[in-house]
């Protein structure tokens, strides 16, 4: 009998170690099928929530928020890419050309989890790939709309919930939330609302930590 496990994955879609530890996190899952049933929920987190309409370039960005030259950056950058690859998410080798404002792929994310089975998650990856491997802006609401509709959903509902403001209150409520708890990077891993594992850890970590975790449980 497989021990019941929720995880809530705290991230943003414009976040390199999220996409990594999500990759690794869906192997450590495949390795523990059958031990256990994982419920994964994909919570909010903005890494530039005042960023404006057309976002920054990357390496202005980057320089401003941690002092690091280009040069550290493409190491960065390239050290990224083989994580990523050994995990079997792709990385654009040139990588980012600019950072986005994500509240509204937040507000679509929120709005497909109770879209039915596997919906969130299938959004969630799309978007990451739509970013992280085409390049593709997480703030234009056509990118967000054909991500949705690679996922199942609905597009015209996509539309609607761009056009407006609906969701937003809940989604910063949530952002408050993790933020409350201590929660100041991302990815934040949290199983059974009670143990944390914080960023783009390798697949063992993560298999052994779910392993210990579903053994107290059970």
């Amino acid at each position: 009998m497989s021990t019941p496990l929720k995880i809530d994955f705290v991230s943003d879609v414009s976040c390199p170690w999220c996409a990594i530890g999500l990759s690794a996190l869906e192997q450590a899952l495949d390795r523990v099928k059958g031990d256990v049933q994982a419920e994964l929920h994909f919570q909010p987190f903005e890494l530039n929530p005042g960023m404006g309409p057309g976002g920054q370039d990357i390496t202005e960005h980057l320089t401003q928020k941690y002092g690091s030259t280009p040069a550290q950056q493409e190491q960065i950058r390239e050290n990224i890419r083989l994580r990523g690859e050994a995990v079997g998410f792709t990385f654009r080798k040139e990588g980012r050309g600019r950072i986005y404002n994500t509240f509204d792929a937040h507000r679509l994310l929120h709005w497909a989890e109770a879209q039915g089975e596997g919906r969130q998650h299938a959004l969630k990856k799309n978007l990451l790939t739509a970013y992280f491997t085409y390049g593709e802006a997480p703030e234009s609401h056509e990118v967000l709309v054909r991500a949705a509709e690679a996922a199942g959903l609905d597009g015209a509902r996509a539309r609607d919930i761009l056009a407006g403001d609906e969701f937003a209150a809940e989604v910063r409520a949530q952002e408050r939330r993790y933020l409350d708890a201590g929660i100041h990077s991302v990815p934040a891993i949290i199983f059974n609302d009670r143990h944390l594992i914080s960023g783009g850890q390798p697949v063992e970590v993560f298999e052994q930590a779910i392993r210990q975790i579903a053994a107290g449980e059970a």
